[in-house]
């Protein structure tokens, strides 16, 4: 199903607003941007539906709401949030839109509640071409909130591609599932918008847009810094909660620099590491104007607050607000940014909390900013995670050295595979190189999507052979190598079912296999469940999650864990945050069990 996902949440809602620390913030940057917004918006010219829980499916459903378009003369803003339109019931709303040419602002989040993703695109087609046809010039659109997914965005594609957008100011894609696919579609229809205007000599100036929660990663956010650059006149970027590393980090941050107007960055939980705050640290010291930098979460870890500290202590006098919470930041770099705020006049809050200070440190930090009188810009300390010891910062060295050399491995292996697919003939002997193979130890050592593909057709019975089934740790670690390279792409996804399949129902058959410590297992790898022993729980839950989401509805499936995994997908837990979409598909398929 499409639609919103489970809890109703403001389209700008900020990533995992209900939760502590840097949430809260940014669950406050996005609440105040709304109401700034909303003192723009032109009262006489607005006709609103918000949040009437409307349902409509048919023509005849629609006819209040069609009536009330038509009568309405000067219509600038329709407001349809908070209710849910069918194909049919979007077609003749669209029908009456063909005559709106002064629309200006869509307000349409939230109005695809328990809609099939099927049903989303056609609907979103067809106001589209009403857009069109009304020869209507748009200043924003909200779809924020709509579970539509990748194919989603080829239902407003053909829009953006319009002259209707060339008038562009605003575009808000807030929490929309549109994953890596989705996210490049985007971008080629904004470089296309931008193309096509500029050739009408007036070019597409976006000013605001969003895009939080919508699993870009790193393809989907590269796409976009390449429009970005193109577009050139951003001042507003939150992209909160989309799995993104330092390479797509690192393109955002090229792309920012040529930004020249921006104010507002929000980044929060990212993860940045060391090399994506160091090249976004490189940026802010060319930006002007920038009021807000939310990059909590984003785990900058303490080189990456210094080079970030650098960049604000050059610079930055317009600074509003700097967040750098639960960004596992240390002693020594936290007073580094505490004294470079020295100057900054403008300064209304700094976020140091859920870092590793220790209690000498807050005091310290507290005792830095009354020299400077600003004691009141720092924000609570209450979530600090205390000094960290020797044996932690050893291995969090070794953390960092472990992901370095497999971010490498991953590239050569990208850069050989790029080359690899096709036949590269030696100039001199003629002998065409082919990708070399694959075997079950090296896709478990260092899973891809590739290298699973590459294992061939009997990848499934292959891996499931090579797994001892009776070790309920193996079974849980080789589940989550699998399920960590899953994504939408047809053939990805299919080798990610059939390996799963094949593993799990060898484990389950198992007379010996215990189900219970099997799921309890899980959890705990999963950052769902508290363990005594130190665990590194998995990066991304997506993969999982999506990958219980096909296991429960096989037959196989103990159907005694149901209950279980509901309870615990159910909790808030700021792990499953980031995959809002993920959760609420896993979710809907237990409660249906």
């Amino acid at each position: 199903l499409g639609g919103s996902r489970g809890q109703r949440e403001e389209p700008w809602a900020a990533p995992g607003a209900s939760d502590a620390g840097s949430r809260k913030m940014a669950s406050e940057d996005i609440t105040k941007l709304a109401e700034s917004l909303a003192k723009t918006k032109v009262g006489g010219g607005q006709l609103s539906f918000k949040g009437q829980s409307l349902k409509l499916n048919t023509a005849e459903d629609a006819e209040k709401v069609i009536k009330q378009i038509e009568e309405f003369d000067g219509l600038e803003a329709l407001r349809l949030e908070g209710n849910t339109v069918g194909v049919e019931a979007a077609k003749v709303i669209a029908k009456a839109l063909e005559k709106k040419s002064e629309l200006k602002r869509c307000h349409w989040s939230d109005m695809f509640t328990g809609r099939l993703r099927s049903e989303i695109p056609p609907a979103l087609i067809s106001l589209g071409d009403a857009l069109i046809s009304a020869g209507a010039h748009l200043v924003e659109l909200d779809l924020s909130d709509n579970a539509f997914g990748p194919d989603g965005v080829r239902g407003f594609e053909a829009l953006l591609k319009s002259p209707a957008c060339y008038t562009l100011q605003e575009l808000k894609l807030n929490n929309c599932g549109m994953g890596i696919g989705g996210g490049k579609i985007l971008a080629a229809a904004l470089k296309e918008c931008h193309r096509k205007s500029s050739a009408q000599g007036k070019p597409l100036a976006l000013k605001i847009f969003v895009a939080g929660r919508n699993r870009l990663e790193n393809d989907g956010a590269t796409a976009l810094a390449e429009a970005f650059g193109i577009i050139g006149t951003l001042e507003e970027v939150h992209m909160p909660q989309n799995g993104i590393n330092h390479p797509g980090i690192t393109a955002l941050a090229q792309a920012f620099a040529i930004n020249p107007l921006l104010k507002v960055i929000n980044l929060n939980d990212n993860t940045f590491t060391e090399k994506g705050a160091v090249a976004m640290a490189e940026t802010l010291k060319a930006l002007r104007q920038i009021e807000v930098i939310n990059f909590g979460d984003c785990l900058v870890r303490s080189k990456g607050a210094v080079a970030i500290a650098d960049a604000v202590k050059e610079g930055l006098h317009k600074l509003k607000e700097l967040n750098l919470s639960f960004c596992e930041i240390k002693r020594d770099a936290a007073l580094t940014v505490a004294e470079a705020i020295e100057d900054k006049t403008e300064l209304e809050k700094l976020d140091l909390n859920g870092n590793c200070l220790g209690e000498e440190v807050c005091e310290q930090l507290h005792e830095i900013l009354e020299g400077f009188n600003m004691a009141s810009v720092l924000g609570s300390l209450s979530d600090d995670e205390g000094e960290e010891d020797e044996e932690e910062e050893e291995d969090e060295e070794e953390e960092e050295e472990e992901e370095e050399e497999q971010q490498q491995l991953k590239e050569r292996e990208e850069e050989q595979e790029s080359l690899t697919p096709k036949k590269i003939i030696d100039s001199q002997a003629s002998t065409p190189v082919l990708s070399p193979p694959v075997d079950v130890a090296t896709f478990l050592a260092f899973p891809s999507p590739e290298k699973l593909l590459r294992l061939g057709p009997k990848c499934s019975v292959l891996i499931a052979q090579q797994t001892d089934t009776s070790d309920v740790e193996k079974v849980v670690a080789t589940l989550l190598r699998i399920s960590s390279v899953f994504k939408d792409e047809a053939p990805v996804k299919t080798a990610v079912h059939e390996t799963t399949d094949a593993l799990m129902r060898k484990a389950f058959s198992s007379a010996t296999f215990n189900s219970d410590a099997f799921v309890t297992n899980l959890l705990v790898h999963m950052g769902l469940l508290k363990s005594e022993e130190k665990i590194k729980t998995v990066p991304s839950l997506y993969g999982i999650l999506m990958t219980l989401n096909h296991m429960v509805q096989q037959d196989y499936f103990p159907k005694s864990l149901v209950p279980v995994l509901s309870a615990f997908v159910t909790k808030p837990n700021r792990a499953l945050d980031s995959c809002s979409f993920a959760r609420h598909m896993l979710l809907q398929t237990l409660h249906q069990l």
